[in-house]
């Protein structure tokens, strides 16, 4: 055996290893990432090391008239995987390129029409043993030109593609240069085959395909860094949207709408113009999920979003602040401007809303305000504008402008809105605890959060004396955030105080159920606190969830897999629960007081609790009752197996101080 050919079966041997090692090394990828691309290159370097191993094993020496059977088994094998190491590779490059998938059907064709080709070829070369010359021009000629125009297509390919980045121009040339030299081997194997030089070419050329493979296998590497690379910085930039965008509608959320606007209203003042801020709500929505469903609701507020977006009074800032409210803000320069724009925003909303071939027609109410008129701050331009809007829906008018004496109960909120802010300030906002007892341990299993104000002048306030205050002045996420630390303190305090931890129960409103902050203080708060998760119980309404199904859900299961519960309160009195209430990821549910204050007298009311802690049974939930003030209500939800309940049977709402006598038993 002479030196070049122990040469070349080295060679060959050690690019077996290698690309049978690169392979294992990139199904291991495909196996943690799942990427297509990726399983086609890997089958494709397979393919490669099976016909470097198959030219190792073949003995050189041979004249191909007198082949044996081992050598033509080789042969055949080196013929497959070459042809299928091309197919493999160009489908991987077009799902690299396009990020379009094949099925396993056309993965199959394209092994079949490789494994075709090559047994062409092969039977070909076999059928002919006359001429040597004519079996070197099939296996050496004719498969050097498939090669060149199959490389010269790839690049040509990569050229035309939409995207260029480094890899991809990368593997541009390559292809080009592969392809050139393919092509130029083949007609040089046609001019000059009998020459000596020839013979040397060849043996050059054996050693180059050899690096050219690795330097193939190395650029693959690269793709593949780039693709993660390039995915992962999408990734941060969906994030950075997403917290920046209402996932719905990809309008601008809450906070963001008002820096937004804070950042317009400099411009307006410079160019001396007025900024229109209106808040934009529609009418009867709840009707229209009712009645047609979720995702036509979804669907009817993306298609408002887009309407308002584009519309042609060029607003300066389209937001969806919450549920189907909108703020939409315009520069104004004339009454008769106004006029036509409060108009041309009725008729956008008004225009009928096509899907599922139901034509759906809402309508919608607008509060609106000035600046700089009546605010030189945005959150005080949203209030106002928001107190418009109040008083155009209690008074079932189209659009209203914000006056100072518009109405007895704006006033009151202007009078009341510094004394709620100096609650937060000086801690005048109180939590008492109402427990929960556990009707099959008979234990405390739990205690829930409620809000008093401990108010200077007028003494201990109920909730229903100030919540709504807070809730039309916007200030619902600065005091579910500020409960949410009380909470934490008091768990912190019994803990230190006695070595037990107690569940707190906390209500969460859905402006900052959607907030997409809210994982972020809790961790921080849970941090800050060191609280194990499990003793925080969110509860939000089904109407919080409805406002938006897909964010809730999706926020749910974020907080679950934290560890925190979260709880469904006042069930049954708002949408049709029985529908969804199995798609939520929920842990528990809170039965309403009003089924309970007649459950023991009231067949109807006893038939729904039942039924409803059946439902809830089966779905793996458990269940609250709310409003227990008797042994006979006790007694019977007991028996119907329900799981816990509270009222006032089991206590009335005490402070933290008074928790101490259930924390003391054993």
């Amino acid at each position: 055996m002479t030196e070049q050919i122990l040469a070349q079966r080295y060679l060959f041997s050690i690019e077996a290893i290698v690309f049978s090692l690169l392979s294992l090394w990139l199904w291991l990828y495909y196996r943690g990432y799942g990427r297509q691309y990726v399983k086609f290159w890997t089958f494709s370097l397979i393919a490669l090391a099976c016909t470097y191993a198959s030219l190792a094993l073949q003995d050189r020496t041979l004249v191909w008239s007198s082949t044996p059977l081992f050598q033509l088994i080789l042969l055949t094998i080196e013929q497959i995987g070459k042809y299928s190491f091309l197919f493999l590779l160009l489908g991987g490059v077009h799902c690299a390129v396009s990020h379009i998938g094949f099925s396993n059907k056309r993965v199959l064709s394209f092994i079949f029409f490789a494994f075709l080709l090559s047994l062409l070829t092969l039977i070909a070369f076999l059928l002919d043993d006359v001429s040597l010359f004519n079996r070197f021009y099939i296996n050496v000629s004719l498969q050097n030109f498939i090669f060149g125009c199959f490389f010269l297509f790839l690049s040509l390919y990569l050229l035309t593609s939409k995207k260029h980045h480094f890899s991809n121009v990368t593997l541009m040339i390559f292809s080009l240069v592969i392809g050139l030299r393919y092509l130029l081997y083949s007609f040089a194997s046609i001019l000059f085959m009998g020459e000596k030089s020839f013979s040397e070419l060849s043996y050059f050329l054996t050693f180059f395909d050899a690096g050219s493979h690795t330097v193939l296998a190395f650029i693959m590497l690269i793709w593949m860094q780039s693709s993660e690379r390039y995915t992962a910085i999408n990734a941060v930039r969906r994030a950075q949207y997403l917290g920046k965008h209402d996932s719905l509608t990809g309008t601008l959320n809450r906070e963001q709408a008002l820096e937004k606007l804070e950042a317009e209203m400099p411009k307006a003042l410079k160019t001396k113009q007025q900024l229109c801020i209106c808040l934009i709500d529609m009418k009867r929505f709840k009707f229209v999920n009712d009645t047609y469903g979720l995702k036509t609701g979804d669907y009817i507020l993306g298609e408002i979003a887009n309407r308002l977006t584009d519309s042609v009074l060029m607003p300066k800032v389209v937001g969806r602040l919450s549920g189907d409210s909108f703020l939409f803000v315009i520069e104004i320069k004339s009454q008769q401007q106004l006029d036509n724009s409060l108009e041309h925003i009725h008729q956008l909303i008004a225009r009928p809303y096509e899907y599922n071939d139901q034509s759906i027609i809402i309508s919608c109410s607008i509060g609106y305000c000035f600046y700089p008129d009546h605010a030189d701050i945005a959150e005080d331009l949203l209030q106002k504008a928001n107190l418009a809007l109040h008083h155009a829906e209690n008074n079932h008018l189209a659009s209203v402008l914000f006056a100072e004496g518009m109405h007895t109960q704006e006033k009151k909120l202007i009078a009341v809105e510094q004394e709620i802010k100096n609650a937060f300030v000086h801690n005048e906002l109180i939590l008492y605890f109402q427990p929960q007892l556990n009707l099959i341990t008979n234990r405390l299993e739990g205690v829930e959060a409620l809000v008093r104000w401990q108010h200077p002048e007028k003494g201990l306030l109920a909730p229903d004396q100030f919540l709504a205050d807070i809730e039309s002045l916007g200030l619902n996420n600065r005091l579910d955030n500020y409960v949410l630390e009380k909470a934490c303190q008091a768990i912190a305090n019994w803990h230190e105080k006695y070595k037990r931890r107690v569940t707190v129960a906390i209500n969460i409103s859905a402006i900052e159920f959607q907030n997409p902050k809210l994982i972020t203080n809790i961790q921080s708060l849970l941090f800050k606190y060191n609280i194990p998760p499990k003793y925080i119980d969110l509860e939000i309404t089904e109407n919080v969830v409805m406002t938006d199904i897909n964010t809730a859900m999706d926020t749910i299961v974020i907080l679950q897999n934290m560890g925190i519960k979260v709880s469904i309160d006042d069930f049954g009195t708002g949408y049709s629960s029985l529908a969804y209430l199995r798609k939520l990821p929920i842990d528990k549910i809170k039965i309403d007081r009003s089924f309970i204050t007649e459950v023991a007298i009231n067949d109807s009311d006893l038939t729904i609790v039942k039924s409803m802690i059946e439902l809830s049974h089966g779905l793996g939930k458990r269940v609250l009752a709310e409003g227990v003030e008797n042994a006979e209500q006790l007694n019977l939800l007991r028996n119907i197996g329900c799981d816990a309940v509270q009222g006032y049977l089991i206590s009335r709402p005490v402070t933290a101080e008074a928790i101490d006598h259930f924390l003391k038993r054993k």
